[in-house]
């Protein structure tokens, strides 16, 4: 056996607390029992009909590498799928690079913008993603908390008071990942403006847009693109895999009008050779999808949020209802929230069934915030969001009896 280690930068990469479970799901899942699996955004809403026909409907002869920023055609038609959104046409395909999902898009634009030892400040709970991302690059999150008790609502004096002069980002998503908190236009605004003002980038991860709850029909939430003023501050991460329920795509991208980030986010795309090619036709018929679509997943995921709410609190659980995304942030009747979590793998189930949550303990920058907290995707069906319910009501009993016996 080999003595030869890695480098500490792999020796210390952290492990996504939404997959770092995965291998007592499988375990459960071979020993027969169900797992359903509310610890990961993969819904099980209906890819986009335009998308899947395009993929039925390629039939080049060689399948070609794409230009590293993508087609000229699909940048052009995001470039309008943009214009229709904002209501301009301030965005122009040469503002547009391709990545390999909205993950290669943040990476990207993490790099284009810190050096090594430069800070990026979020809000925790944050996507845990972004800790990875940073790490790999050498650089550092820091975080402003916010708190259920406050909807999660971002205090942007705390915000302000938290940059300091390492700190080269701010990034936020909205609608967030895990918390469900939507951005008005007026705190965006605010948020842009501070960068401005700090001359440090606005990172604006967009990836839920199209799912926001209690607005008007066909409510999309505000983009960092229409705030006022100039935008060389911002890049904006966006992605299909969400939006069109095409998550195994992986095609995502930037957008960007500071023209010297845009040329190193595209060094990196020339690193890598390009996107994926059939994925690309896919995404660009996935513009075409109709509104309905939106409309029918929006009306489909309220309704698992409201059976999952009324579901947790009835058993015990605190949460606050989100706002949008398909996420909620619950804080468990548990100390330990992630040995909660390897109890119902490893030595639970309910009439041969279980449920795979993800510890929110890893979302956090913080040392010891989020313990008894998890993030729940509701992404199934709502039979199954209460069947779930079901299983952990009796979970929670089982745990209690377990660890007190």
């Amino acid at each position: 056996m080999s003595t030869i280690q890695p480098s500490q930068r792999g020796a210390t990469a952290p492990a996504s607390p939404i997959r770092r479970l995965a291998a007592l799901a499988d375990a459960a899942a071979e020993r027969g029992v169900k797992v359903y699996h509310l610890n990961i955004g993969q819904p099980d809403i209906q890819t986009s009909k335009q998308m899947l026909d395009a993929y039925r409907d390629f039939d080049q002869s060689v399948i070609e590498y794409a230009p590293s920023d993508g087609f000229i055609p699909f940048r052009q038609a995001l470039a309008d799928y943009y214009h229709r959104l904002l209501g301009n046409q301030m965005v122009t395909a040469d503002d547009i690079v391709v990545t390999t999902g909205g993950s290669e898009a943040l990476l990207f634009t993490f790099a284009a913008t810190c050096d090594p030892g430069d800070h990026v400040l979020v809000c925790e709970p944050f996507y845990t993603n972004y800790d990875g991302f940073a790490h790999i690059l050498s650089i550092k999150t820091t975080a402003v908390t916010t708190t259920a008790e406050d909807g999660y609502r971002i205090d942007i004096d705390r915000v302000k008071d938290a940059i300091t002069d390492r700190t080269r980002a701010i990034t936020i998503p909205s609608p967030g990942n895990p918390t469900g908190l939507v951005l008005g236009q007026d705190e965006l605004q605010e948020l842009v403006d501070l960068c401005r003002e700090r001359n440090i980038f606005y990172i604006s991860d967009e990836v839920y847009r199209d799912y926001v709850y209690n607005q008007p029909e066909g409510s999309k939430a505000p983009s960092s693109l229409s705030c006022h003023g100039n935008l060389e501050h911002v890049v904006v991460i966006d992605s299909v895999s969400k939006r069109y329920s095409a998550c195994g795509s992986r095609i995502g991208w930037l957008v960007t009008m500071n023209k010297a980030v845009r040329k190193a986010a595209l060094c990196y795309g020339q690193a890598r050779l390009s996107p994926a090619t059939v994925d690309q036709y896919a995404s660009m018929a996935a513009l075409q999808t109709p509104e309905s679509y939106f409309t029918e997943a929006r009306n489909e995921y309220m309704k698992r949020r409201d059976v999952l709410v009324e579901g947790l609190r009835g058993i015990g659980v605190k949460c606050t209802k989100p706002d949008g995304a398909f996420y909620l942030a619950a804080q468990l009747p548990v100390d330990d929230a992630e040995d909660f979590c390897r109890f119902l793998l490893n030595d639970f189930s309910l009439d041969g069934e279980t449920v795979m949550l993800a510890p929110l303990s890893g979302f956090y920058a913080t040392e010891g915030m989020g313990m008894n907290e998890v993030r729940i995707a509701y992404v199934l069906d709502v039979d199954k969001m209460k069947r779930c319910i079901e299983i952990l009501e009796a979970g929670f009993v089982a745990y209690k009896t377990k660890i007190h016996s």
